[in-house]
């Protein structure tokens, strides 16, 4: 479940004394509900997924990644989206703040470093994982290690 992983996120984060961690957004069918039709970008969001999104956004203990098999030009459109609803993402597709350290615990050249996913596919349901996060993010303090 996906608030295990947050809590498991932040408790490392804790435990490590790291002063973020990385959360990965897939957008379709899990941020917003998809319409299957080329060239119509959809924009209805779930419910609590923008409330979510934003508290997310704000908080300086966690760096937002969009994560999406979307087209450049369809990027740019959500982008524009996320940002009119007060959501910001640090990167897309890729997260250069990990790279690969020679005998580190992992090679990120080809899949980035992410500490929480937000993707339907892995298991997230967006019809009822939004307000379960929500409830978890509002009653977690901020923790910025250090």
């Amino acid at each position: 479940m996906i608030t295990k992983a947050i809590k498991n996120a932040f408790r490392i984060a804790k435990e490590r004394n790291w002063d973020r961690t990385f959360w990965a957004f897939d957008i379709h069918a899990t941020m917003i509900k998809p319409n299957y039709d080329a060239g119509n970008v959809p924009t209805e969001f779930y419910p609590h997924a923008i409330e979510t999104l934003q508290l997310i956004s704000n908080r300086k203990d966690v760096d937002m990644i969009l994560w999406t098999c979307s087209h450049p030009h369809e990027i740019d459109q959500y982008i524009k989206i996320f940002e009119a609803e007060g959501i910001t993402f640090k990167f897309v597709n890729e997260n250069p703040d990990v790279p690969t350290q020679g005998g580190g615990y992992g090679c990120y050249d080809r899949k980035f470093y992410m500490n929480v996913v937000f993707e339907d596919k892995a298991g997230f349901d967006a019809d009822e994982d939004w307000e379960k996060v929500l409830d978890l993010v509002k009653n977690t303090p901020e923790y910025l290690g250090n």
